[in-house]
């Protein structure tokens, strides 16, 4: 199905409505993806699309589910066998699993299991090696101007040096042979987030390069858009991350967000240039098919908004022996398809897991992420088509430009009408009825989501948003009196469910951006509220730096200096997004030096 883009024809224009230079965006612009609108409605999530998978993480998912009968479940991290590499081809790797010697359960003898890994398999992480940044330098010339307080000073260059700790390449071996592994050959080095994310993540980058540009390493910042563009050009949107299993999901969108930053720094106007086909290229797999859903007001008027929907109902490789127990009581073959697309799509999310995606907070089988119509991600869809109308504007594709600030005007009004709630002060998350295969859905005020998650406050990072002086006053006082805000952060919901996206974790990425939408909104009282939670931030992350040695995944916002848990995997350290989140603070509101840093 064609989509046809509704632009005006200038006036005292010829039969042609745009100049040549255009034609390449507009194409992109009609591009038709691979789902088409025709083809799915906002329907159960068993009876979507499926991405194909391979052998060899067909392959790497029955070593997995091996390993853990053999070894048991303490320490068993799933997403260490699918992230293995082969040593020899698949038909001899398989050839030489299939003789292991089993017992009834499964099981291999550890001895047999380990030596059958050690012969036929790298390491996992090996794909990948490291890379020195060109443009690392010890102590950037410029390098946070406003921290006046030395020890600050010392553990912030502390903080910058691990970008070389996390900076790679992937291995000769990788481009020589892709078939052998999972990783994806991205054309650049890297910055991974540390610990087992050992290859690159999508939303995590934007906080990178924002602590890369805060280190003034401007060239491996755009190193990392590079790459998430190539991850475009080869599959249609950016992927979770960079390996074969992440191909059926992608991650909050913030490609725009990261190539607005670096050029708002650099002033690189050919960069920006260069990346607005695959930023509007990105913005039309968000923005149709199985991601759009419309909702109607009283008025009959139609507002088009998005959820995310992965293309997958089957266990996630990088945590298939997980996925397999959590679904073991669902009898039904379409139900745990169902479930298992949940999963899925939360993953895509980028919160995995929260309680704010579950209809019974005490099942996690009641996963419901694409009956949800997300505040944040709505947000961020705002978010790419307000850059891409800058960008178009600034290399001069005025055309491009008029078009996505009309098609952010019509978002914006849906955010309002949809997500805004005036007696909280809040956007709220909306569901879906029940009734969800129809096309277009009846607004009601029963499906905005009450409960407070710190996503609620996510569109005030959006200037639409944060501009607004009678707006901002009414969000920042709610936010005060949300429950949200504790000594060491902004919790992530109020909910204590044990899962790693509740309370009490403190996620850098969240606090940035309620923070950076407080501060630019030209309140001195939202200014101030952002300052107190910025140094709560900071504290905590100094504090825990000192006890463990460690910038860490994510923090326990009850009390200072204590990194979080839950989840579905042991705490990670190193940490890409708590590492540029740190830096992008100080540099915003520095730390003066007669301030303590200690709890």
């Amino acid at each position: 199905m064609e989509v046809s883009i509704p632009f005006s024809k200038p006036r005292n224009s010829s039969t042609t409505p745009f100049p040549p230079p255009l034609l390449l965006f507009l194409s992109l612009l009609l591009t038709v993806i691979s789902i088409s609108e025709a083809s799915y409605s906002p329907c159960a999530s068993h009876s979507g699309p499926v991405k194909p998978t391979t052998p060899l993480l067909n392959f790497l998912e029955r070593v997995q589910e091996t390993a853990l009968r053999t070894f048991g479940k303490p320490k068993f991290d799933p997403k260490l066998y699918v992230d293995l590499s082969l040593k020899r081809n698949l038909s001899d790797s398989e050839l030489g699993f299939d003789k292991l010697v089993r017992s009834s359960n499964g099981s291999v003898s550890v001895k047999d299991l380990s030596k059958y890994i050690e012969n036929y398999f790298e390491g996992a992480g090996d794909d990948l090696v490291y890379a020195k940044p060109e443009d690392f330098v010890p102590q950037p010339k410029g390098f946070l101007p406003k921290v006046k307080n030395q020890e600050v000073r010392n553990w912030a260059l502390k903080v910058h040096s691990l970008w070389k700790n996390l900076s790679r390449k992937v291995s000769a071996e990788v481009r020589k042979r892709p078939e052998l592994h999972t990783l994806i050959p991205l054309p650049d080095p890297v910055i991974i987030p540390g610990s087992r994310f050992r290859e690159v993540y999508y939303w995590d980058s934007y906080w990178v390069i924002r602590g890369l540009l805060a280190s003034k390493m401007y060239d491996t910042a755009k190193a990392i858009v590079t790459n998430l563009i190539s991850l475009i050009e080869e599959y249609g949107h950016v992927l979770n991350g960079a390996r074969t299993y992440y191909t059926n999901r992608s991650q909050p969108p913030l490609l725009s967000a990261m190539v607005h930053e670096i050029y708002k720094k650099t002033g690189d106007l050919e960069f920006a240039k260069e990346c607005l086909p695959a930023l509007i290229k990105e913005h039309k797999f968000w923005t149709s098919g199985i991601h759009k859903v419309t909702i109607q007001d009283a008025q009959a008027r139609n507002h088009t908004l998005t959820r995310y929907y992965a293309t997958w109902d089957k266990p996630r490789p990088e945590s298939s022996t997980l996925d397999k127990e959590f679904a073991s009581n669902i009898s039904s073959v379409a139900e745990r398809k169902h479930f298992y697309r949940e999963v899925a799509s939360t993953a895509e999310s980028g919160w995995d897991f929260s309680t704010r995606w579950m209809r019974n907070p005490a099942n996690f089988t009641t996963l419901a992420t694409t009956s949800v119509l997300p505040v944040d991600l709505n947000a961020f869809i705002l978010g790419i088509e307000l850059d891409i109308s800058f960008l178009s504007k600034v290399t001069g594709d005025y055309a491009v430009s008029k078009h996505f600030l009309k098609t952010s005007q019509a978002r914006k009004k849906a955010i309002e009408f949809v997500f805004w709630n005036a007696q909280t002060g809040q956007w709220h998350d909306y569901w879906l009825s029940n009734s969800h295969c129809k096309r277009v859905q009846t607004w009601k005020t029963s499906n905005q989501n009450q409960k407070a998650f710190a996503s609620n406050f996510i569109p005030l990072w959006i200037k639409s948003f944060y501009s607004d002086a009678l707006l901002v006053d009414k969000v920042t006082k709610s936010l005060r009196k949300s429950g949200l805000v504790h000594p060491a952060g902004i919790a992530t919901s109020l909910t204590n469910s044990g899962q790693q996206w509740d309370f009490p974790n403190g996620w850098a990425p969240i606090q940035h951006m309620i923070i950076e939408g407080l501060a630019r909104s030209g309140s001195k009282e939202a200014r101030s509220v952002a300052e107190d939670i910025a140094v709560r931030w900071i504290r905590t992350n100094y504090v825990t730096f000192k006890k463990t040695g460690t910038m860490h995944e994510k923090y326990d916002v009850e009390k200072c200096g204590y990194f979080g848990g839950g989840g579905e995997y042991v705490p990670q350290t190193g940490f890409g997004w708590s590492n540029g989140v740190v830096l992008a603070l100080l540099e915003e509101f520095g730390w003066p030096e007669d301030l303590s840093i200690a709890c």
